[in-house]
């Protein structure tokens, strides 16, 4: 059966899409280092040339001429062509997503039950084509990921997957640092006098606070941004279990694993409710309830631990007092920066040794310049 004039106008319409996309889909896979990925546009290429062939095939039995794909291709704009990859999925989406919207009409108006088939099933192609294209991009809008990550940064306090160690190194690390610079300054302005001690002991109290609430609201912050994701994808799954499905095939063939691999892991997750809903969280976003630091933990070994190491620089100034006092507070500062850097290994793949030198070197520079400016001060 003929397509009518109507029909007919829609469907090289539709054809001259379809031409486009594959060969954008192509140029993409061309320009992509990663395998995975590269696999995957291929594929979306590949289905792109179906539905051509497909309505090339209907326009020739209407029109008794073959539309030809090169005249098409030809005619790829310079932005498809050098415009930025995640940019151009960008675009794809919402091709992708017009598309979809126009199948829905065309099939309402087309009495061939055969062209009715073909339409339906490229409507549900480009309709997973879209959930493919946005995972590829990163997604269209800032997620609560990143949202998540700017918070962290704010905060300062965050080392995933070290636990309460990583956090005391870390606490030490910056508690030794901001005292043992106060504590030379003063030293530098003052000669020694015992306004350092009263200076080390603010800084330190400032410093160990500061770690604390920082810990504290890292760790608060990520659990409620884990929580309010949760319920997000519980909507989306709730909303449209389909394209959920999608998303979760998808990270899984980016993870190396066949399309028939992926799809039968994802459907035997998404019989588990629970499980397929903290697949897609950890999945698309990252996140783990496993990982989060308890809030309780972080704080006190955050503050103790910052505490201990601003504590350090001021402890030859209870005993003693001028140039003595800051020559056995430079010694154990140093020493103290040693061990603590070289402590660093313990949640980083550096060797001791080097770790322990670089902070050693840090702490010398800034005792030298922090002492330098109070000692200028004092001179004016």
């Amino acid at each position: 059966m003929a397509l009518d004039a109507a029909n007919l106008s829609t469907v090289q319409k539709m054809w001259r899409r379809e031409v486009e996309a594959a060969a954008t889909y192509r140029h993409l896979a061309a320009r992509e280092q990663d395998s995975h990925r590269r696999d995957i546009l291929t594929r979306l290429a590949e289905q792109e040339e179906k539905h051509a062939t497909r309505w090339a095939e209907r326009i020739e039995a209407t029109t008794g001429v073959r539309p030809d794909p090169a005249s098409v291709e030809q005619g790829l704009t310079w932005f498809q062509q050098i415009s930025d990859p995640n940019v151009v999925l960008h675009r794809l989406e919402q091709e992708e997503n017009r598309a979809e919207e126009e199948y829905d009409h065309l099939i309402a108006r087309l009495n061939d039950p055969a062209d009715r088939q073909i339409a339906e099933e490229a409507k549900f192609e480009e309709r997973d084509h879209a959930v493919v294209l946005r995972t590829l991009a990163g997604g269209a809008a800032p997620t609560a990921r990143s949202a998540l990550d700017a918070i962290l940064r704010r905060e300062r306090w965050h080392v995933r997957g070290t636990g309460w160690i990583g956090n005391a190194i870390y606490g030490m690390n910056d508690g030794l640092g901001a005292v043992f610079g106060i504590v030379s300054g003063m030293a530098g302005y003052t000669g020694g006098s015992s306004v350092v001690l009263a200076a080390g002991l603010a800084g330190t109290l400032a410093s160990a606070l500061s770690m604390g609430s920082g810990a504290y609201l890292a760790s608060k912050s990520e659990r409620e941004v884990y929580e309010a994701e949760i319920e997000r994808e519980r909507a989306e799954i709730e909303e449209d279990p389909h394209e959920e499905l999608v998303e979760l095939e998808l990270f899984y063939q980016l993870k190396g694993l066949s399309p028939d691999e992926a799809r039968n892991m994802a459907e035997r997750i998404q019989k588990e409710p629970k499980q397929f809903l903290r697949a897609l969280v950890h999945e698309e976003l990252g996140l783990s309830e496993e990982t989060f630091p308890n809030p309780l933990t972080a704080t006190l070994s955050a503050t103790i631990s910052t505490a201990i190491g601003g504590f350090i620089p001021i402890v030859p100034f209870f005993f003693t007092v001028g140039m003595p006092a800051i020559v056995a507070s430079f010694i154990i500062s140093t020493i103290a920066h040693f061990a603590v850097g070289a402590s660093k290994a313990m949640v980083t793949t550096r060797s001791w040794w080097a770790s322990g030198l670089e902070m050693t070197l840090v702490g010398i520079l800034e005792a030298a310049i922090t002492y330098g400016l109070g000692f200028a001060f004092a001179s004016r």
